[in-house]
């Protein structure tokens, strides 16, 4: 039952950016879609793993390859479902723990969250660099393959 709370609420964050930065409005319900998934792979790897970077790596992951898809699906920019789906995976917690203990005075806890924030941002960087080029190598695979496999097969050679 916490899980079906959680993937709602996050669909419900992720639509209620959309709305805030002004995604069209045929794009929010893919937009929260995204950003569920992405939660939803983020979760799973938590509970059965652990280890937050590397559940954000992954979230970041499939958020973009899913949002490369949705993009094309909705002939649409993938940014417009990047940002959003990416809400629900932003270290805030974490932010807001670093800013609280360098304010109080505690530099080695703040210096602890600090670098929790460097590393959980630079995995959802890395995770989106990495959607990227799994999708730039499908693409090209299969294009190379098709090119060679037309070039092989020619009706008329002198074409």
């Amino acid at each position: 039952m916490q899980l079906i709370v959680m993937l709602v609420s996050t669909y419900i964050a992720t639509v209620a950016f959309s709305i805030l930065i002004n995604i069209p409005r045929h794009a929010l319900n893919l937009a929260g879609i995204v950003g569920t998934f992405g939660f939803f792979i983020y979760w799973l790897y938590m509970y059965f793993i652990g280890g937050y970077v590397i559940a954000n790596l992954l979230g970041a992951v499939v958020i973009g390859i899913a949002s490369m898809a949705a993009a094309r699906y909705k002939k649409m920019p993938m940014i417009l479902f990047n940002i959003p789906s990416i809400v629900p995976l932003v270290p805030g917690g974490q932010a807001y723990q670093m800013v609280k203990n360098f304010a109080l005075g505690n530099t080695e806890l703040g210096t602890k969250f600090m670098f929790e924030v460097i590393m959980i941002a630079g995995a959802i960087a890395f995770g989106f660099i990495l959607a990227e080029t799994v999708n730039r190598v499908s693409v090209r695979i299969p294009t190379k393959w098709a090119k060679r496999w037309l070039r092989e097969n020619r009706r008329n050679p002198k074409l």
